[in-house]
């Protein structure tokens, strides 16, 4: 099968298709990616053309299929301690006056996605074991959650590359890392520490039982959504947070262009978004 094999009529049905069900869409100038990995599963599924294995994404009951070719298409990649200042940020600014108005005993949320595959979780944990010292004394659950069912399998097993931990700080390699001939395996206690999911953040029943968060890291991710998929997810993650919660975007991101419904907060390591309510 060539690339020929995709016209532009197949192409402009997939990619409706795509965004229909991820929030992502495919522009014209992402076509080589886009039937290079189309190619690929119509040849993995058996299918004599493209119409054959469109029809076959759309009525496949339990969404395999489908699965199988969202974690081909996503891009994941990351590092650990990737922009540093934002987590500075979490734990000089954002937790201590998320522990100030705190009112009862439950654990302090935090929901970080696109996991990938799982550093820019476990830079959280290893920033409140080591930066914070409210973690002696607070409750604290780290959730991260993907799209890519494989790149969450990765994410639980920890095993990172050396270009991944790259910006690791030295002492911090040493404590929480193994080094093995595979490259370098984070300890049990990191792992143990987050929670990774499987979340489709524009099927509203996939998100749905996530609430009550108090902090949201959504770094990177909104780039690859139009402007009606941005609008949804400031929505859903408006009702992801408490009254008073915070979210950290990617630098090259800003919630003001997307959505009235949170405030802007200037701190001195970062600029943050915040949910309105509870005293603030």
């Amino acid at each position: 099968m060539t690339a020929a094999a995709i016209s532009q009529d197949d192409f402009l049905k997939f990619q409706e298709y795509f965004y229909r069900k991820t929030g992502i869409r495919f522009e014209d100038t992402k076509r080589y990616f886009v039937d290079k990995r189309l190619m690929e599963r119509i040849g993995h599924s058996g299918s004599g053309s493209f119409r054959e294995y469109f029809s076959k994404l759309r009525f496949e009951a339990d969404g395999t299929e489908l699965q199988a070719l969202v974690n081909l298409m996503t891009v994941n990649e990351t590092y650990f301690f990737r922009e540093d200042y934002q987590f500075h940020c979490l734990v000089n600014s954002i937790l201590p006056e998320i522990v100030a108005r705190k009112k009862d005993e439950s654990p302090i949320r935090i929901w970080a996605l696109p996991s990938s595959s799982g550093e820019e979780a476990y830079t959280i944990a290893m920033c409140l074991i080591e930066r914070w010292p409210g973690i002696n004394t607070h409750d604290v659950e780290i959730i991260s959650s993907d799209i890519d069912t494989n790149i969450l399998t990765q994410a639980r097993a920890g095993l990172y590359s050396s270009r991944s931990t790259m910006h690791v700080p030295e002492s911090y390699l040493r404590k929480y890392f193994k080094k093995t001939a595979a490259g370098f395996q984070i300890d049990d206690t990191l792992r143990s520490a987050v929670e990774f999911t499987r979340v489709n953040l524009q099927d509203p029943a996939d998100v749905k039982p996530y609430r009550n968060f108090d902090v949201i890291f959504c770094r990177n991710l909104l780039i690859y959504f139009d402007d009606v998929s941005r609008k949804q997810a400031a929505e859903t993650f408006y009702d992801a947070l408490r009254p008073g919660g915070f979210i950290l975007l990617g630098h090259s991101e800003s919630m003001s262009r997307i959505s009235s419904l949170f405030r802007v907060r200037k701190f001195e390591d970062a600029i943050v978004y915040q949910r309105p309510g509870a005293g603030t």
